[in-house]
């Protein structure tokens, strides 16, 4: 398998790449918009299971699973699902299941949301306190490093890892 990540993708495709460099084999998610073209990704890819999830605690217990079976699993929420985690992040902690969690923010630049913003100013502290090392992107040039970074720590190191994808990198939404 190649180890390097093409630099000129989109930043969901060199997500993917670190996905597949690191043999993530399960990835849970509601669908998102912010994570829409990762999520195909891995949807269009046979050797990655896509669970698509009722709620944003059920990952918890699949990439716990997916650990215990022998598998990488990884899980892909908004910043309004981590709040929904909370309590079920004290598996992942206690077992010290590897989990790699990939957060869409809400609730910053260019919110139309009101209610989106309470959660969204929390959510990194949220991670933090639940037992996450968190690594937060505004720029698609950091993209690769980062993400390669989490990757290479969450399952080398059996640890908890955030990325959070800033809403200034996924971009403004707009539902008009």
């Amino acid at each position: 398998m190649d180890q390097t990540v093409d630099i000129n993708q989109t930043w969901p495709d060199t997500i993917f790449a670190h996905f597949k460099r690191v043999d993530i084999r399960q990835v849970g998610y509601v669908p998102d918009a912010g994570h829409s073209r990762l999520i195909q990704r891995c949807i269009d890819d046979p050797d990655i299971e896509d669970v698509v999830l009722t709620t944003e605690e059920e990952g918890v217990a699949l990439v716990a699973g997916a650990s215990l079976g022998g598998q990488r699993g990884a899980l892909l929420m908004q910043s309004s699902g981590v709040g929904n985690c909370v309590n079920m992040f004290s598996l992942i902690k206690n077992c010290g299941f590897p989990c790699l969690v990939v957060v869409t923010m809400r609730g910053e630049w260019e919110e139309f949301n009101p209610w989106q913003i309470p959660m969204g100013s929390i959510t990194e502290e949220c991670l933090r306190l639940s037992g996450f090392s968190t690594y937060r992107i505004d720029d698609p040039a950091r993209v690769d490093e980062i993400v390669g970074l989490a990757c290479d720590r969450a399952f080398g190191e059996s640890t908890a890892i955030a990325v959070i994808l800033s809403q200034i990198l996924i971009g403004k939404k707009d539902w008009r």
